[in-house]
């Protein structure tokens, strides 16, 4: 897992990490990316599961908002 501080928050951080078969048995894996504002990433406040498929796309979006 990769912690990001969050700017703006004293203890916030985002967390980034690979989840195999999140949802059960032959589910596809997904990157999960979770903002924990009180710094523990086991209780995020938000996350997103984004199917590995999608992941180039979604980099590319991301990077065209620089």
């Amino acid at each position: 897992m990769t912690q990001i501080p969050l700017e703006g928050t004293k203890k916030g951080v985002i967390s980034v990490t690979k989840i195999e078969e999140p949802y059960g048995p032959k589910s596809g894996t997904v990157a999960s990316i979770g903002i924990a504002l009180s710094g523990d990433t086991e209780k995020p406040d938000w996350k997103v599961h984004l199917p590995m498929d999608n992941l180039e796309e979604v980099i590319t979006a991301l990077q065209s908002l620089k």
